[in-house]
């Protein structure tokens, strides 16, 4: 691919990637809960819905999504009810309790509930299916192109997401007491809750 367009296509995705969203809130969220490894999956589940959205619009599916945007208003209903949930276990749990996270949550769930919030999300429906086509000549996609462009995809949404946990369980481990974790559990709670917020309000 022309080394200009995916230069382009690179600083165009890690803009939109870094532009605080509901998948920004959950992962911060997610980390100050329960530390750097716990919103992991969180991530992965994002890249993983990124990546439906990519092949998407790569191979001309752009008109699925619009033709079945009703299955995606569902599920975005249930991604925001479930981050509503681990928000409540969270703004209920004491300090210490498995180390802030909500009890029995597995990673797979965390992961579902990353996917399905960004299948949801507004903002990752216009930037893959009406955005990235002005960046990039999708009608002469090859094989090296779509490979260079996942890897783009890949690269820059992990090392941004897993920037966003890193620095939140940072803030994490400087607060130590049972008062300051408490409230840590708090916020952790409140920003789920407006991440959810976020997936339902968009349009």
């Amino acid at each position: 691919m022309d080394p200009l367009v995916l230069l382009t296509f690179t600083i165009a995705y890690a803009i939109a990637v870094l532009v605080p969203g509901p998948g920004v809130a959950a992962v911060v969220a997610r980390a100050l809960g329960g530390g750097f490894a716990s919103a992991l999956p969180m991530v992965f589940g994002i890249l993983a819905g990124d990546l439906v959205y990519f092949v998407f619009a790569i191979f001309g599916l752009a008109a699925v999504a619009h033709y079945f945007g009703a299955v995606f208003v569902v599920i975005r209903w249930l991604g925001a009810a479930y981050l509503l949930y681990i928000a409540y276990r969270f703004w209920t749990s004491r300090p210490g309790d498995e180390r802030l996270k909500p009890k029995h949550e597995k990673p797979v769930r965390t992961f579902l509930a990353g996917f399905s919030l960004t299948l949801g999300n507004p903002k990752t429906m216009v930037f893959y299916l009406a955005i990235l086509p002005t960046v990039v000549p999708l009608d002469a996609i090859s094989a090296l192109a779509f490979a260079e462009l996942t890897a783009v995809v890949v690269i820059v949404l992990l090392l941004i997401g897993c920037g966003y946990a890193w620095l939140a369980s940072r803030a994490r481990e400087m607060l130590k007491s049972p008062r300051a974790l408490g409230r840590l559990n708090k916020t952790a709670g409140a920003m789920m809750a407006a991440a959810a917020s976020l997936v339902v309000l968009q349009h």
